[in-house]
């Protein structure tokens, strides 16, 4: 592939190649007789949209797609290291309160273990969750520390679905969340990213989970917001030694979405 002047494959960067935004237009339905005009019913904010049985999935194929893994750069160290990202380590500066932590430790999950033995990934570097550290961090899910950092002091650890193998699990929304789904793998998770796209047309909040830990010989990037981060983590990357990922800047993944 060829490289843009972002360090990132020419095809997978947002601003050389912007991506476009899957549309599903639900098909039109036949003319029939008036009938009295009845009320929509209302849907809960973030409540999700039912596909309806006509819905066509949209082509989106799990295998070809990129997970991303945020941290603090603080973390990154002793990630690089130990070689591994681990579902139970204890970050330098964890952004998780410990309300949160519980509530992922209660997830049971189909394979009986726990949402809390597995290492987060997104299939967007805008998740959802990660935007909203980005805009500062409000709410319970977010640590006190958390609240006091600022966007560009993150880097997004990148790495390919093809590497996870095929133990990973795929939540279609935020793992805690009541009405979330989860398949396990390619063969069931390929589908179910497909139908949550119809309501989540960037997959936002899909979560991609990986049992234990996450070698980063499987990395193959590490996105950084500025030329002093890039710097920093070059250096880091040297003095760990082992796999060498390719270090770029990407502005863009540490901006906050516009409402």
């Amino acid at each position: 592939m060829t490289e843009c002047i972002h360090g990132l494959d020419e095809e997978l960067c947002d601003v050389c190649a912007p991506r476009q935004t899957i549309q599903v237009q639900d098909p039109v339905p036949p003319a029939r007789k008036a009938t009295p005009a009845r009320r929509a019913p209302v849907r809960a904010p973030g409540a999700k949209r039912a596909p309806a049985a006509t819905d066509p999935l949209p082509d989106i194929d799990l295998a070809t797609m990129r997970v991303h893994h945020w941290t603090h750069l603080s973390n990154l160290e002793g990630i690089l290291s130990a070689g591994i990202i681990r579902s139970d380590a204890s970050p330098e500066l964890d952004v998780s309160s410990a309300d949160a932590r519980e509530k992922r430790a209660a997830v049971t999950l189909p394979d009986g273990s726990t949402a809390a033995e597995h290492v987060p990934f997104a299939l967007s570097p805008d998740a959802a969750t990660w935007d909203e550290v980005r805009k500062g961090a409000e709410g319970d899910r977010w640590s006190a520390a958390a609240r006091g950092t600022r966007p560009t002091d993150f880097v997004i650890l990148v790495a390919p679905v093809s590497a996870l193998g095929d133990s990973f699990v795929v939540a279609d929304g935020d793992a805690t969340a009541p009405l979330t789904r989860f398949a396990a793998g390619l063969s069931e998770g390929g589908p179910l990213v497909r139908r949550a796209s119809l309501a989540d047309p960037e997959l936002l909040g899909v979560e991609i989970l990986v049992p234990g830990s996450f070698d980063l010989d499987a990395l193959t990037l590490i996105g950084v917001p500025n030329d002093r981060v890039r710097d920093q983590v070059k250096a880091l990357v040297k003095q760990a030694g082992g796999v060498v990922p390719r270090v770029a800047i990407y502005p863009p993944w540490f901006r906050p979405s516009e409402d």
